[in-house]
């Protein structure tokens, strides 16, 4: 497995690959977009840790191009400690935000999440209006026509299609979507999630909606008549 990591300090890159090394996995760094660029067409990372302050563009532009290009999961590092810079890495696509400072321990642990999100999919397919969730392959289509889901937004969508018909509380989604740290998630973070991939799923002119918000409690996957079956070998 390859990691990329976009961090122009490079003593806390360097610190970064002695807390994740690991048998099987190997690291790229690079200080600014346009290395990363380049490392990315050349070595095919599978989990990129990007800083959002870096020395030619932002971080944010970085994401944007790897989003046109595929959903490998992507944490946001960044000095940018405000509310609006979360939903602004959010909603471009990254799975995950940290703020510096940071305990190398707490960022080891969301990897480590990241990871088992990425890698841990097994299971069915579920159908509707529509709609095909391949959950084995990961294929995720409207129409034919594929959306590009997040790991988070993946993650998302399983629990609430496992779960259709029953109200999915807040802090239970939290802790099912970020189970390491997930005590420095806020609620507004799940909003984001959940938001985001409502915009993917629903087609406003149709008038279908999908995801229900339950009012100081959760939200629900109010549509009952999928229909999901095994994935077959």
């Amino acid at each position: 497995m390859v990691i990329q990591i976009v961090e122009d300090d490079k003593a806390l890159s360097d610190g970064i690959v002695l807390a994740l090394k690991e048998p099987g996995v190997e690291f790229i760094q690079d200080v600014t977009v346009k290395s990363a660029e380049d490392s990315f067409e050349s070595s095919s990372p599978k989990l990129i840790i990007l800083d959002v302050n870096l020395p030619d563009r932002s971080g944010y532009d970085y994401l944007k191009w790897v989003r046109k290009r595929t959903q490998l999961p992507v944490l946001i590092l960044t000095a940018n400690d405000m509310e609006m810079d979360e939903v602004m890495g959010l909603t471009l696509g990254a799975d995950d935000y940290m703020a510096k400072p940071f305990s190398l321990a707490v960022l080891r642990a969301r990897i480590q999440a990241l990871r088992r999100r990425a890698d841990g999919w097994s299971g069915y397919v579920y159908e509707e209006d529509g709609l095909c969730f391949d959950f084995d392959r990961l294929i995720f289509t409207r129409n034919g026509e594929q959306l590009p889901l997040s790991v988070n937004e993946q993650r998302l969508l399983r629990l609430f299609v496992e779960n259709r018909g029953r109200v999915l509380v807040r802090n239970i989604l939290i802790d099912r979507l970020w189970s390491d740290g997930g005590e420095y998630v806020d609620e507004n973070t799940l909003s984001v999630t959940v938001n985001r991939l409502r915009n993917k799923l629903e087609d406003k002119r149709s008038g279908i909606s999908y995801i229900q918000t339950i009012y100081r409690q959760g939200y629900m996957w109010k549509r009952e008549d999928g229909t999901c079956s095994e994935e077959k070998p």
